[in-house]
Parts: structure tokens; C-alpha cells; sequence
């Protein structure tokens, strides 16, 4: 089993759709990039932190591959608008993908490029070492399962 960490604004959407994709056998929502080794979704929140929201990806890469998630992250939101999607706002909603290994770099680096040339320069995605990735608190995991 793989893992990826994909950050693309609000966690909640993305999680159901990572979900569906054949090959992923579990996602999970947390908090990735930041300073603080015992975050809170309200620390998160505060800006103080530097955290992203981020999705976890666990998938089988005989199944599906690396690439074909990081594609798929790139056509599921907007990767040229800075530290917001849609109507949140903020540093923790920002577009980034976090690698495990310089293979995922690698791989993170040429999508971007690609889909960059198509977005004529625009894409604000960054790409960063995977770091202090902490799951969020139980309430936000399959949150919009369970409230809807």
C-alpha cells in the first residue's frame, strides 16, 4: 500500500472523491506542511500554524498509480488560485502536494508542468516534503457522509 498527501482547499469534498477512485482503499483528512506538532483544526484555522488541509490518500499502485491521482487532484480544483478555493480562504486551503519520496516529487513535478502549459503559467500548486501530517479530529472524517 501507497499513501500521497494532497491538499486542495476544504478537506471534506476531496476525501469523497479521492474515495471513489478504483484502487484507493482508504483517505483520511488532516493537517500537512505546518510548524505545530499537535495541531487543532482551530490552530489550523488561526493561520498560526502553516498547516493544510489535506487529504490522505492510501491506494494500491497496481491499481492505480501515483500519476493518475495526481492528475485527477489537478482536474478536481482550481490549482491557480493562491491560499483559496472557492469561498474559503486562507493559507490552510492552498494547493499543494506533499511527497513521500523523490519518485512522488518527480512525478508531482512533471503533472504540474504539464498541466501548468495548459493554464498558461497560472498554477500556484506547491510541491513539498511531506511534513507533521496529523489526522483531523473524528468529526471531520467523512464529514459530509455524515451530515448529508
Amino acid at each position: 500500500m501507497k499513501i500521497a498527501f494532497f491538499s486542495l482547499g476544504c478537506f471534506w469534498g476531496p476525501q469523497l472523491k479521492f474515495e471513489k477512485i478504483k484502487g484507493v482503499k482508504n483517505t483520511e483528512v488532516g493537517y500537512c506542511g505546518g510548524d505545530d506538532p499537535n495541531t487543532t483544526y482551530e490552530k489550523v484555522c488561526s493561520g498560526s500554524t502553516n498547516h493544510a488541509e489535506t487529504v490522505k490518500v492510501e491506494f494500491d499502485d497496481n491499481i492505480v498509480s501515483y500519476e493518475e491521482l495526481v492528475k485527477f487532484f489537478f482536474q478536481i480544483h482550481d490549482p491557480t488560485q493562491l491560499n483559496m478555493q472557492g469561498p474559503d480562504i486562507g493559507s490552510q486551503y492552498r494547493s499543494e502536494i506533499f511527497y513521500k519520496d523523490e519518485n512522488q516529487k518527480k512525478v508531482a513535478e512533471r503533472i504540474k508542468d504539464e498541466f501548468n502549459k495548459k493554464f498558461n503559467g497560472n498554477i500556484v500548486t506547491n510541491i513539498s516534503k511531506e511534513k507533521l501530517y496529523q489526522p483531523a479530529e473524528e468529526y471531520h472524517q467523512y464529514y459530509l457522509k455524515k451530515k448529508y
